[in-house]
């Protein structure tokens, strides 16, 4: 196996089973133990890195990794004095064999379950349960977590420091919570699950646009909630719909060279339809009958009509449109009403939505949105105006994303 072809399993191994490993391990050894098992399976990782350089891939690497991080964090432990697990009771005995892995699987789910709802406990404020969920169950870096929060990566790991001190003090056992409790964090559990596709569906920084990884675990996650029958809500059918209907243009959004296809030179021939029919099914399975549709609701219809267009051309913009409307009255977002402009410039022309995009400008600060310049080069180029050069490379300048860099360089040749 190449270093590339390593490099790729353990970024797939990474955003499949560290929270996995995280989970387990914090259900086994409790959570006043968090730092060293992050440290334990942080370490665990970068083992892994070395020792599959030169050797095989173990045929269960979930359970290989879970071995080896418990291991470690028991020597951690042994050494701490100060760890509650051995002020008392016996010290825990490594494990050399797979006598357990076995049973390795039927564990996880329950772990991380338990773990989502944990770090949703309603003592915890909303931004340390979405900073410790998407740490803690996704993985992700400082960086992936300052994007998906509109925030700078130092107050980012500012606040995760402070999350884990409360997280310790006052949340302490992982449990799921009885009926009414569980029913009580779920919204937060999805919009936590929401974050964590979102993130996957436009990666904002690194080399990948698309990670398929985090958005599958999103799923899944999503998934196993609905396996809960405490879990069942309208929300969650539509969420589940929406990362459906995401999820069927996958393959028309990465070229065979790997690069990004923007919506409108999509091959819709590449739509899967079956996700498209399983993501139907979940939104009829979603009807509100006495609420009003909730943003997940409204997003997986946007999503809904891209999907079933034909062609770019005939794409029921009007529709979108108005689904964008219906969720800023709900719900105000800046970056909902700049995606919205797209859609306003198609009902209504270039020239109105560069007005509605500069009035945007003046209310929220776009300046190091790569996104906003985009958006605003495009209109400027429909309208033939000189700034469209000046604002593409301010674009790219602002631009993290790799592909999303070379989409948009492309268009300067």
């Amino acid at each position: 196996m190449s270093a590339k072809e390593i490099d790729h399993t353990l970024d797939h191994l990474f955003r499949n089973e560290y929270g996995k490993l995280i989970a387990l391990l914090t259900g086994k050894y409790g959570i006043s133990n968090l730092e060293q098992i992050e440290d334990a399976a942080q370490d665990t990782f970068l083992k892994a890195m070395q020792v599959w350089g030169y050797q095989t891939i173990p045929d269960n690497p979930t359970a290989w990794l879970f071995r080896v991080a418990q291991n470690r964090l028991i020597d951690v432990l042994r050494r701490d004095k100060k760890s509650s697990l051995l002020g008392d009771g016996p010290i825990p005995q490594k494990e050399t064999n797979s006598e357990n892995e076995v049973n390795l699987d039927n564990h996880i789910q329950d772990s991380q379950l338990n773990m989502i709802f944990a770090c949703c406990h309603p003592s915890l404020s909303q931004e340390h349960q979405i900073i410790l969920s998407l740490k803690l169950i996704g993985g992700f870096s400082n960086k992936e977590l300052a994007d998906a929060l509109l925030k700078k990566e130092e107050a980012v790991a500012k606040s995760f420091t402070r999350a884990k001190k409360q997280f310790r003090e006052k949340v302490q056992f992982l449990k799921v919570p009885v009926q009414m409790g569980l029913q009580s964090r779920l919204f937060q559990v999805l919009r936590v699950v929401y974050l964590l596709f979102s993130e996957g569906y436009a990666a904002t920084t690194g080399a990948q646009v698309l990670k398929r990884d985090i958005c599958h675990e999103a799923l899944r996650l999503a998934l196993l909630l609905r396996e809960n029958k405490y879990c069942k809500h309208p929300n969650l059918e539509a969420l589940i719909a929406l990362m459906c209907f995401h999820a069927s243009r996958f393959d028309a959004r990465i070229d065979d060279q790997g690069e990004l296809v923007s919506l409108e030179h999509h091959d819709r021939s590449k739509y899967n339809q079956e996700l498209i029919n399983i993501g139907v099914e979940y939104l009829k399975k979603s009807d509100t009958v006495e609420n009003s549709p909730s943003q997940y609701h409204l997003e997986a219809a946007r999503s809904y009509y891209h999907c079933i267009a034909k062609t770019f051309e005939e794409t029921d913009w009007k529709s979108i449109l108005y689904l964008y409307d219906a969720q800023l009255k709900q719900h105000y977002s800046p970056m909902v009403a700049l995606n919205r402009i797209v859609a306003h410039q198609k009902v209504y022309g270039a020239k109105e939505a560069l007005k509605a995009l500069m009035e945007l400008e003046t209310k929220f600060n776009f300046e190091t949105s790569g996104l906003f310049y985009a958006i605003k080069a495009e209109l400027f180029k429909e309208l033939g105006d000189k700034a469209y050069m000046e604002t593409l490379i301010r674009a790219i300048d602002h631009s993290e994303n790799e592909l999303v860099k070379r989409y948009l360089e492309r268009k300067i040749s």
